[in-house]
């Protein structure tokens, strides 16, 4: 069966306070709760990627009630000595066959998935943040769900780009136009925030200059912070961590530096109040909210297995955090051009270039972007 895309018009009833509505009737009317299983490749903790997926069904279990929705979180670890266990865990939680759906994300769980969804057509299977191939089966039995990270990156890049040359900003040196990046592992979803994070410095400023690195993982924190110290002791004064616990690294090294570092995947500045001062808003994949969607679709029996759906701004599945906090950090010129931006993608007149998908960019495309940015 050809994969299908299908992009939702989800608007604002992706947000989390859109999300508390009415308890779906397949809830009500059928006796026993509704059961998932979250299956992590890492663990809870890394105030990102992986806390936001658990606070997504947290809510939804508060919101809809233990005798309506119950969930387990199985935190199976990151490192390459956990890797082993993560097939037999997520064929432990198959063989169990008491849960609707067994969720589980990531580039890294894709073959554990599509042996298991050929395994167990029965079983139900919600995968996020990797496209699913449905040409090795699954398109009965598995719902598949991506973001447009690379809108809110293109965001993150022009906020990046107008903060470094910004006199009036205490923790920047206006003698430059370095900004840094910080990637966990170079894969497709890394690279897609990678250039819309570029695209979006580089149309803000075409000589701006991006120091880039990789960890090699998403659990190291110790060596994203070495890395990300070097990116501030090499000039840059602005940096964006795309890395899950190995990205707070770079957030400690901003700290330590007196620089700036945007967050992701979750408000780290509202998680990490200590160094809030050294992040000025975070760039959200909305996991959380896209799974208490996915989950209640399939309550009603209307989640489109099968069906691989690309979620950003005009579907609600990313977001720039704009609260007080944004306010207080960034000058009002800077956020009103960044107001601006979103309006532009969320309307079309802005298509941001992508690493994913049908109209991901060639490898040698990206390593053109990429290199017109290189730090000389």
């Amino acid at each position: 069966m050809k994969k299908k895309t299908l992009a939702v018009l989800l608007t604002a009833a992706m947000t989390l306070p859109m999300c508390m509505a009415a308890i779906p009737a397949a809830a009500e009317e059928d006796g026993e709760p509704y059961k998932a299983a979250l299956l992590l490749n890492g663990t809870l903790g890394d105030k990102s990627f992986y806390d936001s997926a658990n606070a997504g069904l947290t809510a939804l279990q508060e919101e809809l009630g233990e005798d309506k929705f119950q969930f387990k979180v199985e935190q199976m670890g990151a490192t390459s000595a956990d890797e082993a266990k993560w097939e037999p865990t997520m064929y432990d939680y198959c063989d169990d066959g008491s849960y609707d759906v067994i969720i589980c994300g990531t580039f890294q769980m894709l073959d554990a998935l599509t042996n298991a969804a050929n395994d167990y057509p029965d079983q139900k299977f919600i995968y996020f943040d990797e496209a699913f191939d449905y040409s090795a089966g699954g398109e009965e039995n598995v719902y598949n769900v991506m973001y447009k990270q690379n809108e809110a990156s293109y965001l993150v890049g022009a906020a990046a780009a107008m903060m470094t040359t910004d006199e009036s900003l205490d923790m920047i040196d206006p003698s430059n136009k370095i900004i840094g990046f910080l990637g966990g592992m170079e894969n497709s979803i890394i690279k897609d925030f990678l250039v819309g994070y570029i695209q979006g410095a580089k149309d803000i400023d075409p000589e701006i200059q991006v120091a880039i690195a990789y960890v090699g993982n998403f659990y190291d924190s110790a060596s994203g912070k070495d890395m990300a110290l070097a990116q501030y002791q090499n000039g840059a004064d602005v940096g964006f961590n795309v890395a899950g616990s190995a990205g707070l690294g770079q957030i400690e090294a901003a700290v330590d530096s007196g620089r700036y570092a945007f967050g992701v995947d979750s408000d780290q500045a509202a998680l990490l109040p200590d160094y809030a001062a050294n992040i000025p808003t975070s760039a959200l994949k909305n996991v959380g909210n896209s799974l208490i969607r996915a989950i209640k679709l399939d309550m009603e029996g209307e989640l489109p297995y099968g069906t691989l759906e690309y979620l950003g701004f005009a579907e609600g599945g990313v977001e720039l955090v704009m609260d007080e906090h944004y306010e207080e950090i960034l000058p009002e010129n800077i956020r009103t051009t960044i107001a601006d931006l979103q309006e532009q993608i969320t309307n079309g007149d802005i298509v941001v270039p992508t690493a994913v998908g049908e109209n991901a960019m060639s490898n040698d495309e990206i390593e053109e972007l990429i290199s017109s940015v290189q730090v000389q």
